[in-house]
This record gives C-alpha cells, sequence and structure tokens, in this order.
C-alpha cells in the first residue's frame, strides 16, 4: 500500500487516469494490489473507478487526491485509532438522511452539473464549535466530489450560526424552526441559515435545536 501511494504521488499525479494494469506492472509478483490500493482510501486518498466517474472505461481509475502520507512512521498507527467502524457509518448515514449534508446530493444520484458523474457517500470527521465554545470532532456524511474540495479545520461553528439566526425577525425564526423540526426547507428565502445548519453534522444540529427551543 505504501509503495502504491509513492507510485501514485510520483509516478500518476493527482487528476490523473491510469489502468489497473499499469498498477499491476508496476509492481509484479505483488498479489492483491488492487485490493491494496483499496486500502489506501481508509487515510483519506480518493481514487475514482468507473462506478464514481462514467467517463472512465472498466479498466480505468482516476487518482483524485493524496490522503496522508501513509510512508512516514507512526501515521498509520495514528490512523487507525480513529477509524470509523461500519456501525458507525450507517448511523451517520441515517442521520444525515443518506445525503451530501453539503450539496444535498443522496448516493447513487447524478450530479445536476455533472449528468456523468455518480455521487458516493462517505463518512468524514469534522470539527465544530459548541454553544458552549467548547471544540468538538463530530462525523458528517458528504459525497466523495465535497469531501475532496473540503478545506481542513473547523467546520461550524453552532455559536455564529445560532446568532444569525437571533438577528432574524420572529417570523423568519419560527419558519426556520419547523424547517428544523421537518427535517426539511420550506420554499422561502432563508437560505443562508439553513445551509448553515444543515452543514452541521447531527449532534452539533441537535445542540443547535436545544438551544433555539430553550
Amino acid at each position: 500500500m505504501v509503495r502504491t501511494a509513492l507510485w501514485l504521488v510520483t509516478e500518476i499525479g493527482e487528476g490523473n487516469v491510469f489502468t489497473k494494469e499499469q498498477h499491476r506492472g508496476a509492481f509484479p509478483g505483488v498479489s492483491q494490489a488492487d485490493r491494496r490500493m483499496r486500502g489506501l482510501r481508509d487515510y483519506g486518498w480518493v481514487i475514482h473507478t468507473s462506478s464514481d466517474d462514467v467517463t472512465l472505461r472498466p479498466e480505468e481509475q482516476r487518482f483524485v487526491k493524496a490522503g496522508l502520507p501513509v510512508w512516514k512512521p507512526g501515521v498509520r498507527q495514528s490512523a487507525a485509532a480513529k477509524t470509523i467502524t461500519a456501525k458507525q457509518r450507517q448511523a451517520i448515514f441515517a442521520a444525515d438522511e443518506y445525503q451530501c449534508v453539503v450539496c444535498g446530493v443522496a448516493g447513487g444520484e447524478s450530479y445536476v452539473d455533472s449528468p456523468n458523474e455518480t455521487a458516493v457517500l462517505a463518512v468524514t470527521r469534522r470539527q465544530v464549535r459548541l454553544p458552549g465554545g467548547e471544540i468538538e470532532e463530530q462525523l458528517i456524511t458528504e459525497c466523495k466530489r465535497c469531501r475532496s474540495g473540503m478545506q481542513e479545520g473547523e467546520f461550524g461553528d453552532v455559536r455564529r450560526i445560532l446568532s444569525d439566526i437571533r438577528d432574524l425577525d420572529e417570523a423568519d425564526r419560527k419558519r426556520l424552526s419547523r424547517w428544523i423540526e421537518r427535517g426539511r426547507r420550506g420554499p422561502t428565502a432563508l437560505d443562508r441559515a439553513w445551509t448553515s445548519y444543515r452543514r452541521l453534522p447531527a449532534d452539533a444540529r441537535a445542540a443547535l435545536a436545544k438551544e433555539l427551543s430553550g
């Protein structure tokens, strides 16, 4: 897996396409080379196949983005301690209604601006500032496209969003509270507050809802 990561970075380069045969040919005699490459995804590497991007042929893959430098001592051990289990992943998907909380696309759905690209959902760790000011790491559902374009660091600030909501007039605050209760937005112009709320992980959304009801 480490050799594959170095090969992708030095020989292929982010954004470029390669074939399974190229990969196997780079490591003759290595068994289960494909499985070892798939293992990189657990460390934040984004590698698309034809199931993720229909412009690719079945034998092609695209190296979208490098993840953690798995060749450095201690990186894999540290990442393994933070591995998200299948049970956790399913719980987060369900809490986020099986949709990317950034763009709203559902798993397996095509993007409006790119009909040939099918959304693949993943669970990501994000830093959130809670109402009391403390920073907490929480899990969130994102599609791979949004995940690859997201900057590292703090993802949501519940206190800031609460301040924005409280600046709304009373009618709009009540309307937003109804959206939060229903889990979907009505056809009005409160896009900024609603989008900020929907981009929070499930636990942070719950904290915000509790503050509003208090």
